[in-house]
């Protein structure tokens, strides 16, 4: 077999093309969510706090350059090229993955509570009917008793 129809194997399997196709849809779902968590949860969140604005949550780690005239913010203080530990920001990053985890939470509880199957009615038994182990346990003494040599 030669190199490229193995691969042509390898890729038109069923498991690849599903997982190129979560892939691609992952991603278009990821900027929906992105734009629901800074666009309409942030802010609220902000507003409960007391407007806060955490991507100015920093601290400088050098002086800006000589002559640095700019506003002392995130954005001017990082294009005029000076290290930050940016705190705030990662704040930001981690309320966005838990929102975005409670949010993927609730869709795949949704999602799991719509596919649960109604569980298996239980098989009607007779009153004289033996219960399903003693039938196996019978099966295999009768199996038994048929692979045994006769007594002498």
């Amino acid at each position: 077999m030669s190199f490229f129809s193995e691969f042509k194997a390898f890729a038109m399997k069923g498991n690849v093309v599903d997982l190129a196709v979560g892939v691609i849809i992952g991603a278009a779902f990821q900027r929906i969510v992105d734009s629901v968590v800074k666009d309409l949860i942030m802010p609220l969140v902000g507003r409960l706090v007391g407007g806060l604005d955490f991507s100015n949550y920093f601290i400088r780690l050098a002086d800006p350059p000589p002559g640095y005239s700019g506003p002392m913010t995130y954005d001017a203080l990082t294009k005029a090229g000076v290290p930050l530990f940016a705190y705030g920001t990662f704040i930001t990053v981690a309320l966005n993955f838990m929102i975005l985890a409670f949010v993927i939470f609730l869709m795949v509880k949704q999602i799991n509570r719509l596919r649960r199957e109604e569980p298996a009615p239980p098989p009607a038994t007779t009153p004289d009917a033996a219960p399903e182990d003693i039938v196996l346990l019978r099966e295999i003494r009768d199996a038994l008793r048929q692979t045994q040599p006769p007594a002498q």
